[in-house]
């Protein structure tokens, strides 16, 4: 069966880019112009792209696929999930990972840090989602990895927004120094309260960033 082979292989291959951070929220994903790319008919592009959707990896408008536009209220109800969440998972990342999980976490975290440096925005986006998920694969219970993997395109719309500012960078880059220690030593609460920290710094950061969008010209 050609047309299903071809429709998994496109899904995993797009998702995986949401993944990594290399759609972003102004991208329109058409599956004409996908099929065209790939070489195969409409339908299983069509097909895959539907299948986003219903995961909540995509959301359809009538110029194509994009990434889920969520509003203020939305942000914030997912940033509720990812304090519910996130913690227990690393948590039990860091207990369960393997070398090679550990290596990729180390390998993310010398680019972000290099791209730090040298201000490489774009590079440094991808590298911290290279970073989250290296540590999401590690996580044991695959409902609660694919749970909190549908909400990517919040995660990465308001790392966007916040990680312009160098000051959020380095934030950053240390919490993903701490979060390494922990996994490297297999200590799962360090790991659990590092998380629940770095999503209430993350929060805090979107809200700045929205109030500070929303003030009057001329207010500091």
């Amino acid at each position: 069966m050609p047309q299903l082979s071809h429709r998994k292989r496109i899904y995993a291959d797009i998702h995986s880019r949401i993944l990594r951070g290399e759609v972003s929220p102004d991208d329109r994903l058409v599956d004409t112009v996908i099929a065209a790319e790939m070489g195969v008919s409409r339908m299983p592009v069509r097909e895959a792209l539907m299948q986003l959707v219903s995961e909540g990896y995509l959301e359809g408008t009538s110029r194509g696929f994009t990434l889920p536009n969520l509003g203020h209220d939305r942000i914030l109800e997912v940033f509720v999930l990812r304090r519910l969440l996130e913690p227990h998972a690393a948590a039990s990342a860091a207990q369960a990972r393997t070398d090679a999980e550990l290596a990729a976490m180390r390998s993310a975290l010398d680019t972000t840090s290099s791209a730090m440096e040298t201000g490489d925005f774009e590079t440094f986006h991808r590298a911290s989602e290279v970073f989250r998920n290296a540590w999401l694969a590690a996580v044991p219970n695959l409902e609660l990895r694919h749970s909190i993997q549908r909400y990517s395109g919040q995660v990465q719309m308001v790392r966007l927004a916040t990680m312009r500012n160098s000051d959020a960078r380095r934030t950053i880059v240390e919490g993903q120094r701490e979060q390494l220690d922990a996994f490297n030593n297999r200590d799962g609460v360090a790991a659990g309260v590092l998380l629940l920290r770095f999503v209430f710094e993350g929060e805090r950061s979107y809200l700045r960033l929205r109030a500070t969008a929303s003030e009057p010209e001329g207010i500091s």
